[in-house]
């Protein structure tokens, strides 16, 4: 059986499809990220469990992508290919294309592959195929014409048979079709003819192929709606002949035969394959799962904003372009079995009913006198059974009729008994429902506000921000900070917009109502009580990792610093908010983010505020620099990275306005003296490096020896 689960998007604004929608989806070195190129001058590099991009890279005005970008497997580094023949190579530390590694090819590129355990191969448009070594040897060698006059390369495929890669290729000529092999262990090129048959009329639209060990299934989507399948060996009898392959019905009428557009394939293991496309002429677009074994369709999901007609799958996932954004569906396929082919039979009953097997009393059968007595009893023990579970719901269906219309203390106990039972397999898509119960009523009815039963539910740690994203609009409305709090430590996929508004609320909520509020404290108990103790004792000399604030090493602005120095010794030591916004402040530093998408949010923080921020900041910045690890004590702490990103996001967002502040001169100052003296730092650490060079080398010398010696080394 097939199942396709819940999808998300992974880009909250529209990607820039051309009109034959994205040019494609590749898999990066990590099998959590994923290359997305779209159809002008953008690759886009997306990690789908945050549903965040991590990367974005771009052509310059006037070039245009011609090919997807791939990963070089073996180095780790992104190819590209624009404009046809220039191809470009770039890793993740780069920022601009125009600047990374460029060669200019004698011949128009139609396909980069990539896959593990190889090289990438360069098909181009005559048919011919280069490893990409070879060919940045010598960018301008000539290239071979394969393919004959006005035949076009329609799809392509790359396979690895027995650690050996395989290309096929098919190719488009006045209607007809041909299939390429090409195996690279014997360097030898094979031809087919595929075949009609008797659907000479239809045009194929669309392929997908899948291989085991001495054939390729290649199955070929026709306008009449209908999935062909066609066997070609990878091991042909004479190669340089050109070779018939004929197609055969595979699956009848899986999507409506009137659509010229918007349908695609792909095959998922060797009995499913993922179809897109309406069912019927007059239906909306839905992806749909079909059982090639049985014939049998598995599950199906409406798409109600179109596609595109392009799908790909990598892992568990299967990725479209619904409307404008990418989205991703995970699905599920089992090993097929009849049973399981045959799907659920859907009863038209009662939604509080549930459907009870029939049981069959042998005993009636065999004619005894007394069985007739036993049978009349049984039926009346089944009919009593059937009554009693027919009344009683599922415990979700209570609790959702609860939520109705009960108080809050009779909701939190009836939540309480649910909780406490046994999970279902679809236990966080029915928590979802909960929330959005509760939310519903809320909305309907203002005064009512379930917060115990939503923490409850929040800390079951199965809810996301898609899954539920009116939970914390409502506890940004209500200021309910302990639940804020509560989300950001839990859910992976907040928008940008979200934490920056979490931000503001907790920057600007005055200390009396954060005393009263409960927040959770760990992030923060042992480096803030050890400050709290700090400030009973007098301290005459700071020194934090090479670094001391009353040290006379800069220009100007240590004047400025060491006019009042109790004043800077009692900054650097205090931390400039109480323990409780401390730790929503670091609820938000571990947030994910991207800093495209937040930049632009974190300009609307007010000037004040900002400067609040970064007092934090550099404060657990030296709280970090007093021990040799860098580290803050405490669970679950703010790393040294995480201030650094943030330190640098605020003032690139807010600088210009924090400059004419009065109250951050000092603030400003300071960073840049504990950033001169770090680089200092690193300056004097770059020059005894060749040093320690040194005495490694002889230190493996000494080891080769034989004889013992006494050396005598002098550093200075």
């Amino acid at each position: 059986m097939a199942a396709l689960e819940e999808g998300f998007t992974l880009s909250a604004v529209p990607l820039g499809a051309g009109p034959h929608g994205l040019l494609g989806v590749e898999q990066s070195d990590r099998p959590d990220q994923f290359l997305v190129t779209d159809g002008g001058r953008t690759v886009i590099l997306y990690k789908v469990s945050d549903q965040k991009p991590l990367g974005s890279w771009s052509v310059k005005q006037g070039q245009v992508i011609t090919c997807p970008a791939v990963c070089n497997f073996q180095t780790g580094e992104y190819i590209v290919v624009h404009d046809n023949k220039v191809l470009r190579i770039w890793s993740n530390e780069d920022v601009n294309l125009d600047k990374v590694f460029k060669a200019t090819l004698s011949a128009e590129v139609y396909r980069i592959h990539s896959i593990q355990g190889t090289e990438p191969l360069v098909l181009f448009k005559e048919g011919a195929v280069r490893g990409l070594e070879a060919l940045l040897a010598e960018p301008q060698q000539k290239i071979e014409t394969v393919i004959s006059d006005e035949e076009v390369i329609k799809w392509t495929k790359f396979f690895m048979v027995f650690r050996h890669p395989v290309l096929i290729f098919i190719t488009e000529k006045h209607g007809n079709y041909f299939a390429y092999v090409q195996m690279f262990n014997s360097c030898t090129l094979s031809k087919y003819t595929l075949l009609l048959g008797h659907e000479e009329k239809s045009v194929i639209q669309r392929f997908t192929a899948s291989v085991d060990r001495k054939v390729i299934s290649l199955m070929s989507l026709s306008s009449d709606g209908c999935i062909y399948k066609s066997l070609i060996p990878i091991h042909p009898n004479d190669p340089e002949k050109n070779q018939r392959v004929v197609r055969s019905l595979l699956l009848k009428t899986v999507v409506s035969g009137n659509v010229r557009n918007g349908v695609a394939l792909t095959v998922l293991d060797q009995d499913h394959i993922a179809v897109l496309g309406p069912p019927l002429p007059a239906s909306k677009e839905c992806v749909s799962i079909w059982n090639t074994k049985f014939q049998t369709l598995q599950t199906s999901k409406e798409l109600p904003q179109g596609t595109s007609g392009q799908l790909w799958y990598y892992g568990e996932n299967l990725f479209m372009l619904h409307g404008k954004f990418l989205t991703v569906i995970p699905y599920k396929c089992e090993v097929s079995s009849l049973a399981g082919a045959l799907g659920k039979l859907k009863h038209s009953q009662d939604p509080g009913t549930q459907t009870v097997p029939h049981f069959v009393n042998w005993e009636t059968s065999r004619g005894y006198g007394f069985g007739s007595q036993n049978s009349e009893q049984s039926k009346r023990i089944l009919r009593r059974r059937k009554i009693e579970v027919s009344v009683q719901p599922p415990p979700s269906k209570q609790l959702l009729s609860t939520i109705k219309k009960d108080s809050e203390k009779r909701i939190v106990e009836e939540l309480c008994k649910f909780l406490a039972s046994k999970q279902t397999p679809d236990f966080h898509t029915i928590i979802g429902d909960i929330v959005l119960e509760l939310l519903g009523r809320h909305k309907v009815e203002p005064s009512f506000y379930p917060r115990n039963a939503l923490m409850q539910l929040i800390r079951t740690h199965v809810l996301s921000y898609s899954l539920c994203p009116g939970l914390m609009e409502v506890a940004l409305e209500k200021t309910d900070v302990q639940m804020l709090q509560l989300c950001l430590q839990q859910f992976p996929d907040i928008p940008e917009s979200v934490t920056c508004a979490c931000l503001k609320i907790f920057l600007s909520i005055s200390d009396d109502s954060l005393q009263e509020a409960e927040i959770n404290m760990e992030s923060v108990s042992d480096y803030i009580d050890s400050v709290q103790e700090e400030k009973m004792e007098e301290q005459t000399e700071i020194l934090h990792n090479g670094f001391n604030p009353e040290e006379e090493n800069c220009d100007n602005c240590d004047q400025e610093l060491n006019k009042k120095p109790q004043d800077t010794a009692e900054e650097t030591t205090s931390c400039p908010v109480i323990p409780k916004r401390a730790a929503l402040l670091n609820a938000i530093l571990h947030s994910a983010y991207s800093e495209m998408f937040l930049l632009p949010h974190l300009k609307d923080i007010p000037a004040q505020h900002v400067t609040l921020f970064l007092q934090y900041l550099y404060f657990l910045y030296l709280k970090c620099s007093e021990n040799a690890t860098m580290t803050l004590p405490g669970l679950h702490p703010p790393t040294l990275n995480q201030i650094m990103d943030w330190i640098c996001l605020l003032l690139d967002a807010n600088f210009t306005v924090v400059v004419m502040i009065p109250e951050a001169k000092r603030l400003l100052l300071s960073l840049y003296k504990f950033v001169k003296s770090q680089i200092c730092i690193c300056s004097e650490l770059n020059k005894i490096e060749v040093s320690f060079r040194e005495l490694q080398k002889l230190n493996q010398e000494k080891n080769n020896r034989e004889l013992y010696s006494i050396e005598v080394l002098e550093l200075f």
